[in-house]
Protein backbone atom coordinates (compact mmCIF):
# COMPACT_ATOMS: atom_id res chain seq x y z
CA UNK A 1 0.00 0.00 0.00
CA UNK A 2 1.42 3.30 -0.43
CA UNK A 3 1.95 4.99 2.33
CA UNK A 4 -0.08 8.22 3.81
CA UNK A 5 2.04 11.24 4.32
CA UNK A 6 0.21 13.66 6.86
CA UNK A 7 3.19 16.19 6.64
CA UNK A 8 5.52 16.55 3.92
CA UNK A 9 8.78 18.42 3.88
CA UNK A 10 8.43 21.43 1.83
CA UNK A 11 12.58 21.51 0.96
CA UNK A 12 15.09 19.05 -0.36
CA UNK A 13 17.72 18.30 2.05
CA UNK A 14 21.01 20.41 1.25
CA UNK A 15 23.67 19.38 -0.92
CA UNK A 16 27.19 20.36 -0.35
CA UNK A 17 27.50 23.73 -2.52
CA UNK A 18 29.77 24.06 -4.93
CA UNK A 19 30.94 27.82 -3.36
CA UNK A 20 31.85 25.52 -0.90
CA UNK A 21 33.74 23.04 -2.75
CA UNK A 22 35.64 25.81 -4.62
CA UNK A 23 36.65 27.45 -1.69
CA UNK A 24 38.18 24.31 0.30
CA UNK A 25 40.02 23.52 -2.68
CA UNK A 26 41.57 26.74 -2.76
CA UNK A 27 42.12 26.63 1.15
CA UNK A 28 43.58 23.28 1.06
CA UNK A 29 46.03 23.88 -2.21
CA UNK A 30 47.18 26.89 -0.49
CA UNK A 31 47.65 24.95 3.47
CA UNK A 32 49.46 22.21 1.18
CA UNK A 33 52.24 24.74 0.08
CA UNK A 34 52.30 27.33 3.14
CA UNK A 35 51.73 24.71 5.91
CA UNK A 36 51.61 25.87 9.39
CA UNK A 37 51.99 29.77 8.52
CA UNK A 38 49.45 29.91 6.19
CA UNK A 39 47.05 27.89 8.98
CA UNK A 40 48.01 30.72 11.32
CA UNK A 41 46.31 33.26 8.98
CA UNK A 42 43.48 31.55 8.74
CA UNK A 43 43.51 30.97 12.83
CA UNK A 44 43.53 34.65 12.40
CA UNK A 45 41.49 35.67 9.57
CA UNK A 46 38.27 33.49 10.04
CA UNK A 47 38.23 32.79 13.68
CA UNK A 48 40.01 36.03 15.60
CA UNK A 49 42.50 33.47 17.04
CA UNK A 50 46.14 34.71 17.34
CA UNK A 51 47.06 33.23 20.28
CA UNK A 52 49.16 29.48 20.94
CA UNK A 53 47.78 26.83 18.36
CA UNK A 54 49.38 23.84 20.73
CA UNK A 55 48.16 23.52 24.09
CA UNK A 56 51.08 22.88 26.67
CA UNK A 57 50.70 20.70 29.92
CA UNK A 58 50.31 23.96 31.82
CA UNK A 59 47.62 25.53 29.86
CA UNK A 60 46.18 21.93 29.95
CA UNK A 61 46.25 21.52 33.51
CA UNK A 62 44.56 25.19 33.96
CA UNK A 63 41.66 24.47 32.11
CA UNK A 64 41.11 21.30 33.70
CA UNK A 65 41.35 23.01 37.31
CA UNK A 66 38.57 25.92 36.05
CA UNK A 67 36.02 23.12 35.67
CA UNK A 68 33.95 22.36 37.96
CA UNK A 69 33.96 19.07 39.90
CA UNK A 70 30.43 18.21 38.42
CA UNK A 71 30.75 18.65 35.31
CA UNK A 72 33.97 16.25 35.69
CA UNK A 73 32.67 13.64 37.14
CA UNK A 74 29.75 13.67 34.42
CA UNK A 75 32.55 13.34 31.50
CA UNK A 76 34.04 11.09 33.79
CA UNK A 77 30.91 8.69 33.92
CA UNK A 78 31.02 9.44 30.09
CA UNK A 79 33.96 8.54 29.44
CA UNK A 80 34.03 5.39 31.13
CA UNK A 81 30.63 4.16 28.97
CA UNK A 82 32.29 5.00 25.77
CA UNK A 83 35.84 3.71 26.66
CA UNK A 84 34.12 0.23 27.64
CA UNK A 85 31.78 -0.49 25.08
CA UNK A 86 35.18 0.61 22.76
CA UNK A 87 37.16 -2.35 24.64
CA UNK A 88 34.55 -4.75 23.65
CA UNK A 89 34.24 -4.02 20.20
CA UNK A 90 38.28 -3.79 20.03
CA UNK A 91 38.08 -7.42 21.36
CA UNK A 92 35.67 -8.74 18.85
CA UNK A 93 38.43 -8.01 15.86
CA UNK A 94 41.03 -10.85 16.28
CA UNK A 95 44.05 -11.65 14.34
CA UNK A 96 43.23 -15.73 13.17
CA UNK A 97 45.34 -18.36 11.70
CA UNK A 98 44.00 -21.03 9.81
CA UNK A 99 45.62 -24.12 7.24
CA UNK A 100 43.97 -24.23 4.40
CA UNK A 101 45.66 -27.35 3.05
CA UNK A 102 48.92 -29.05 4.65
CA UNK A 103 51.49 -26.67 4.27
CA UNK A 104 49.17 -23.59 3.35
CA UNK A 105 48.92 -21.28 5.46
CA UNK A 106 47.16 -17.44 5.71
CA UNK A 107 45.63 -15.57 8.29
CA UNK A 108 45.14 -11.86 9.12
CA UNK A 109 46.36 -9.33 11.64
CA UNK A 110 44.18 -6.24 12.97
CA UNK A 111 47.11 -3.31 12.99
CA UNK A 112 45.87 0.38 14.27
CA UNK A 113 46.63 3.09 12.33
CA UNK A 114 50.21 5.25 13.34
CA UNK A 115 48.64 8.34 13.95
CA UNK A 116 45.11 9.77 13.83
CA UNK A 117 43.51 13.11 13.77
CA UNK A 118 40.07 14.03 15.61
CA UNK A 119 38.61 17.06 15.23
CA UNK A 120 36.00 18.57 18.03
CA UNK A 121 33.23 20.40 16.50
CA UNK A 122 32.88 24.08 18.74
CA UNK A 123 31.02 27.19 17.81
CA UNK A 124 27.76 27.53 18.83
CA UNK A 125 27.88 24.44 20.84
CA UNK A 126 30.34 22.60 23.30
CA UNK A 127 30.42 19.08 22.17
CA UNK A 128 32.04 17.78 25.29
CA UNK A 129 30.44 14.39 23.75
CA UNK A 130 32.08 14.31 20.55
CA UNK A 131 35.96 14.61 22.26
CA UNK A 132 35.49 11.31 23.85
CA UNK A 133 33.59 9.40 21.22
CA UNK A 134 36.78 10.20 18.79
CA UNK A 135 39.33 10.30 20.83
CA UNK A 136 38.90 7.62 23.35
CA UNK A 137 37.33 5.28 20.61
CA UNK A 138 41.16 5.88 18.69
CA UNK A 139 43.06 5.39 21.70
CA UNK A 140 40.96 1.99 22.97
CA UNK A 141 42.05 0.83 19.01
CA UNK A 142 45.43 1.28 19.68
CA UNK A 143 46.12 4.18 17.68
CA UNK A 144 49.66 5.46 19.09
CA UNK A 145 48.86 9.43 18.44
CA UNK A 146 46.60 10.93 18.28
CA UNK A 147 46.02 14.49 17.33
CA UNK A 148 42.53 16.41 18.73
CA UNK A 149 42.06 19.57 17.37
CA UNK A 150 38.72 22.36 17.98
CA UNK A 151 38.22 26.07 17.06
CA UNK A 152 39.16 28.80 19.63
CA UNK A 153 35.39 30.01 21.19
CA UNK A 154 36.42 33.32 21.83
CA UNK A 155 39.29 35.11 23.71
CA UNK A 156 40.00 32.37 26.09
CA UNK A 157 40.15 29.50 23.23
CA UNK A 158 39.21 25.94 23.36
CA UNK A 159 36.53 25.93 25.95
CA UNK A 160 38.05 24.81 29.39
CA UNK A 161 35.50 21.88 29.32
CA UNK A 162 36.40 20.47 26.04
CA UNK A 163 40.33 20.98 26.69
CA UNK A 164 39.79 18.48 29.91
CA UNK A 165 37.79 15.93 27.93
CA UNK A 166 40.39 15.85 25.07
CA UNK A 167 43.21 15.56 27.83
CA UNK A 168 41.01 12.88 29.43
CA UNK A 169 40.25 10.59 26.78
CA UNK A 170 43.54 10.30 25.88
CA UNK A 171 44.42 12.99 23.44
CA UNK A 172 48.60 12.55 22.64
CA UNK A 173 48.57 16.83 21.55
CA UNK A 174 45.64 19.29 21.39
CA UNK A 175 45.68 21.77 18.40
CA UNK A 176 43.43 25.09 18.87
CA UNK A 177 42.36 25.48 15.23
CA UNK A 178 39.01 25.05 13.81
CA UNK A 179 37.54 24.30 10.15
CA UNK A 180 39.97 23.81 7.20
CA UNK A 181 42.77 24.58 8.78
CA UNK A 182 42.28 22.55 11.48
CA UNK A 183 41.74 19.00 9.19
CA UNK A 184 44.48 20.42 7.18
CA UNK A 185 46.99 20.49 10.26
CA UNK A 186 46.26 16.87 11.22
CA UNK A 187 46.51 16.06 7.51
CA UNK A 188 49.46 17.22 6.83
CA UNK A 189 51.34 16.89 10.33
CA UNK A 190 51.79 20.50 11.14
CA UNK A 191 52.76 22.32 14.52
CA UNK A 192 54.44 18.91 15.39
CA UNK A 193 52.12 16.69 15.14
CA UNK A 194 52.49 13.27 12.57
CA UNK A 195 50.57 13.11 9.53
CA UNK A 196 47.21 11.80 10.47
CA UNK A 197 46.92 8.02 8.97
CA UNK A 198 42.87 8.85 9.06
CA UNK A 199 40.65 11.73 10.08
CA UNK A 200 37.23 11.23 11.85
CA UNK A 201 34.83 13.44 13.70
CA UNK A 202 31.80 15.63 13.21
CA UNK A 203 32.04 19.19 11.96
CA UNK A 204 30.37 22.18 9.45
CA UNK A 205 30.06 21.78 5.90
CA UNK A 206 33.77 23.03 5.41
CA UNK A 207 35.49 20.37 7.52
CA UNK A 208 33.09 17.76 6.11
CA UNK A 209 34.14 19.05 2.30
CA UNK A 210 37.79 18.98 3.41
CA UNK A 211 37.57 15.74 4.39
CA UNK A 212 36.19 14.54 1.80
CA UNK A 213 38.61 16.08 -0.58
CA UNK A 214 41.46 14.78 1.05
CA UNK A 215 39.79 11.16 0.92
CA UNK A 216 42.35 9.22 -0.32
CA UNK A 217 45.81 9.52 1.14
CA UNK A 218 44.38 10.35 3.72
CA UNK A 219 41.70 8.18 5.84
CA UNK A 220 38.00 9.49 6.72
CA UNK A 221 35.43 8.03 9.03
CA UNK A 222 32.47 8.71 6.68
CA UNK A 223 31.32 11.58 4.17
CA UNK A 224 28.81 13.35 6.81
CA UNK A 225 25.90 15.49 6.44
CA UNK A 226 23.42 16.77 8.40
CA UNK A 227 21.75 15.08 11.55
CA UNK A 228 18.75 13.04 11.01
CA UNK A 229 16.44 11.24 13.01
CA UNK A 230 13.31 8.63 12.51
CA UNK A 231 10.83 7.70 15.22
CA UNK A 232 9.19 4.61 14.83
CA UNK A 233 5.95 4.18 16.55
CA UNK A 234 2.23 2.16 17.03
CA UNK A 235 -0.77 3.04 19.35
CA UNK A 236 1.04 1.95 22.87
CA UNK A 237 3.85 4.89 22.69
CA UNK A 238 3.37 8.23 24.60
CA UNK A 239 2.93 11.13 22.23
CA UNK A 240 4.24 13.41 24.36
CA UNK A 241 7.56 11.08 24.64
CA UNK A 242 7.39 10.81 20.59
CA UNK A 243 7.25 15.15 20.35
CA UNK A 244 10.09 15.67 22.80
CA UNK A 245 12.50 13.18 21.06
CA UNK A 246 11.42 14.60 17.26
CA UNK A 247 12.53 18.16 18.71
CA UNK A 248 15.02 16.99 20.48
CA UNK A 249 16.88 16.14 17.51
CA UNK A 250 15.58 18.83 15.62
CA UNK A 251 17.25 21.70 17.70
CA UNK A 252 20.55 20.52 15.86
CA UNK A 253 19.92 22.37 13.11
CA UNK A 254 17.55 23.99 10.87
CA UNK A 255 18.84 21.48 7.66
CA UNK A 256 18.40 18.38 10.51
CA UNK A 257 15.63 16.76 9.65
CA UNK A 258 13.30 14.31 11.76
CA UNK A 259 10.84 12.08 10.62
CA UNK A 260 7.88 9.60 12.55
CA UNK A 261 6.10 6.75 10.85
CA UNK A 262 3.57 5.30 13.32
CA UNK A 263 0.52 3.19 12.89
CA UNK A 264 -1.54 4.89 14.89
CA UNK A 265 -3.50 8.47 12.90
CA UNK A 266 -4.86 9.48 16.22
CA UNK A 267 -0.58 8.82 18.06
CA UNK A 268 0.68 10.82 15.04
CA UNK A 269 -2.23 13.91 14.77
CA UNK A 270 -1.70 14.64 18.67
CA UNK A 271 2.45 14.61 17.94
CA UNK A 272 2.02 16.73 15.52
CA UNK A 273 -0.17 19.55 17.66
CA UNK A 274 2.39 18.97 20.47
CA UNK A 275 6.03 19.83 18.23
CA UNK A 276 5.24 23.31 18.06
CA UNK A 277 4.52 23.94 21.46
CA UNK A 278 7.58 22.18 22.47
CA UNK A 279 9.62 24.12 20.02
CA UNK A 280 8.08 27.38 21.28
CA UNK A 281 9.83 26.28 24.80
CA UNK A 282 13.08 25.98 23.75
CA UNK A 283 15.47 28.85 24.23
CA UNK A 284 17.13 30.86 21.45
CA UNK A 285 19.18 29.65 18.95
CA UNK A 286 17.42 26.10 19.37
CA UNK A 287 13.97 26.97 19.20
CA UNK A 288 14.68 28.72 15.34
CA UNK A 289 17.17 25.95 14.19
CA UNK A 290 14.15 23.12 15.63
CA UNK A 291 11.27 25.64 14.28
CA UNK A 292 13.07 25.26 10.85
CA UNK A 293 13.94 21.97 10.73
CA UNK A 294 10.26 20.77 11.24
CA UNK A 295 8.79 23.02 9.44
CA UNK A 296 10.35 22.73 6.20
CA UNK A 297 11.99 19.05 6.44
CA UNK A 298 9.94 17.15 9.12
CA UNK A 299 7.78 14.11 7.63
CA UNK A 300 4.65 12.41 9.29
CA UNK A 301 4.09 9.05 8.11
CA UNK A 302 1.15 6.45 8.37
CA UNK A 303 1.78 3.08 7.55
CA UNK A 304 -0.44 0.03 7.71
CA UNK A 305 1.27 -2.08 9.16
CA UNK A 306 5.00 -2.72 11.62
CA UNK A 307 6.11 -4.13 8.71
CA UNK A 308 5.32 -1.37 6.46
CA UNK A 309 7.51 0.79 9.35
CA UNK A 310 9.99 -1.24 8.87
CA UNK A 311 10.19 -1.33 5.20
CA UNK A 312 10.20 2.60 5.15
CA UNK A 313 13.02 2.67 7.66
CA UNK A 314 15.22 0.69 5.62
CA UNK A 315 14.64 2.71 2.89
CA UNK A 316 15.08 5.90 4.66
CA UNK A 317 18.07 4.34 6.43
CA UNK A 318 17.97 7.08 9.39
CA UNK A 319 21.37 8.24 10.94
CA UNK A 320 19.22 7.56 14.69
CA UNK A 321 16.71 5.16 14.26
CA UNK A 322 14.08 5.30 17.55
CA UNK A 323 11.35 2.46 18.22
CA UNK A 324 8.79 2.72 20.52
CA UNK A 325 6.66 -0.11 19.92
CA UNK A 326 5.68 -3.38 20.98
CA UNK A 327 8.10 -6.65 20.65
CA UNK A 328 11.09 -4.52 20.79
CA UNK A 329 13.13 -7.67 19.95
CA UNK A 330 11.06 -8.15 16.93
CA UNK A 331 12.49 -4.69 15.23
CA UNK A 332 16.33 -5.45 16.64
CA UNK A 333 15.82 -8.61 14.31
CA UNK A 334 13.86 -7.01 11.47
CA UNK A 335 15.42 -3.67 10.65
CA UNK A 336 19.10 -3.78 8.60
CA UNK A 337 19.64 0.11 8.18
CA UNK A 338 20.70 2.60 10.22
CA UNK A 339 23.46 4.31 12.09
CA UNK A 340 22.22 3.23 15.62
CA UNK A 341 19.11 1.89 17.12
CA UNK A 342 17.51 2.89 19.73
CA UNK A 343 14.91 0.60 21.68
CA UNK A 344 12.36 1.50 23.76
CA UNK A 345 10.40 5.22 25.28
CA UNK A 346 13.55 4.64 28.09
CA UNK A 347 16.02 4.59 25.80
CA UNK A 348 15.96 8.14 23.72
CA UNK A 349 18.52 9.42 21.11
CA UNK A 350 20.29 11.77 23.49
CA UNK A 351 21.35 9.36 25.52
CA UNK A 352 23.43 8.21 22.55
CA UNK A 353 24.32 11.46 21.95
CA UNK A 354 25.91 12.21 24.99
CA UNK A 355 26.98 9.32 27.38
CA UNK A 356 25.33 5.78 26.89
CA UNK A 357 28.34 4.24 25.44
CA UNK A 358 27.82 3.07 21.47
CA UNK A 359 29.43 5.90 19.30
CA UNK A 360 27.80 8.69 18.24
CA UNK A 361 29.52 9.94 14.81
CA UNK A 362 27.08 7.95 12.25
CA UNK A 363 26.22 7.71 8.80
CA UNK A 364 23.47 10.32 7.62
CA UNK A 365 21.80 11.00 4.18
CA UNK A 366 20.91 7.41 3.89
CA UNK A 367 24.54 6.05 4.41
CA UNK A 368 23.54 3.81 7.00
CA UNK A 369 22.48 1.37 3.67
CA UNK A 370 25.83 0.48 3.29
CA UNK A 371 27.94 1.51 6.49
CA UNK A 372 28.02 2.11 10.07
CA UNK A 373 29.11 4.60 12.31
CA UNK A 374 32.80 5.23 13.84
CA UNK A 375 34.22 2.49 16.23
CA UNK A 376 37.45 0.86 16.70
CA UNK A 377 37.49 -1.03 13.38
CA UNK A 378 37.86 2.78 11.64
CA UNK A 379 41.20 2.83 13.50
CA UNK A 380 42.30 -1.03 12.53
CA UNK A 381 43.21 -2.20 9.29
CA UNK A 382 42.74 -5.93 8.80
CA UNK A 383 45.40 -7.14 7.04
CA UNK A 384 46.37 -10.86 5.53
CA UNK A 385 49.30 -12.89 5.49
CA UNK A 386 50.26 -16.18 3.78
CA UNK A 387 53.13 -18.85 4.23
CA UNK A 388 54.05 -22.18 1.65
CA UNK A 389 55.38 -24.90 3.22
CA UNK A 390 56.74 -27.63 0.68
CA UNK A 391 53.56 -30.19 0.84
CA UNK A 392 51.43 -27.66 -0.25
CA UNK A 393 53.66 -26.31 -2.97
CA UNK A 394 53.06 -28.53 -5.86
CA UNK A 395 49.34 -28.28 -6.01
CA UNK A 396 49.40 -24.32 -5.65
CA UNK A 397 52.23 -23.47 -7.86
CA UNK A 398 50.24 -25.92 -10.44
CA UNK A 399 46.95 -24.24 -10.18
CA UNK A 400 48.00 -20.99 -10.06
CA UNK A 401 50.26 -21.45 -13.42
CA UNK A 402 47.37 -22.80 -14.78
CA UNK A 403 44.86 -19.74 -14.27
CA UNK A 404 47.49 -17.27 -14.76
CA UNK A 405 47.51 -18.88 -18.14
CA UNK A 406 43.96 -18.99 -19.17
CA UNK A 407 44.13 -15.38 -18.33
CA UNK A 408 46.82 -14.19 -20.48
CA UNK A 409 49.16 -13.54 -17.56
CA UNK A 410 52.48 -15.50 -18.70
CA UNK A 411 54.55 -13.48 -16.00
CA UNK A 412 52.44 -14.67 -12.89
CA UNK A 413 52.80 -17.69 -14.77
CA UNK A 414 56.13 -18.36 -14.64
CA UNK A 415 57.12 -16.73 -11.26
CA UNK A 416 54.96 -19.84 -10.28
CA UNK A 417 56.73 -22.38 -12.63
CA UNK A 418 60.46 -21.03 -10.91
CA UNK A 419 59.03 -22.26 -7.13
CA UNK A 420 58.62 -25.46 -8.78
CA UNK A 421 61.72 -25.44 -10.47
CA UNK A 422 63.67 -24.65 -7.51
CA UNK A 423 61.89 -26.96 -5.31
CA UNK A 424 62.64 -29.93 -7.73
CA UNK A 425 66.45 -28.49 -7.60
CA UNK A 426 67.07 -28.74 -3.91
CA UNK A 427 65.08 -32.44 -3.49
CA UNK A 428 68.10 -33.28 -6.28
CA UNK A 429 70.63 -31.54 -4.43
CA UNK A 430 69.73 -33.21 -1.27
CA UNK A 431 69.20 -36.53 -2.80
Amino acid sequence: MPLTYLKTAHAALPQAAADIADTVQVMLARLRAGGAQVALEYARDLDGWDGPVTLGEAEIAAASGRVPQALKDDIAWAHHNISRFAAAQRATAQDMEIELRPGLIAGQKQIPVRAAGCYVPGGRYSHIASALMSIATAREAGVGDITACSPPSGPGGIPDALVHTMHLAGATRILCLGGVQGVAAMAFGLFGAPAADILVGPGNAYVAEAKRQLFGPVGIDMFAGPTDSLVLADDSADPETVAADLVGQAEHGATSPVWLATTSRALAETVMARVPALIAALPEPNRTAAATAWRDLGEVVLCDSTEEMAAHADDRAPEHLHVQARDLDWWLDRLAAYGSLFLGERTTVAFGDKAAGPNHVLPTSGAARYTGGLSVHKFLKTVTWQRVERQALGDLAGVTARLSRAEGMEGHARSADIRMGAEDRALTSTG
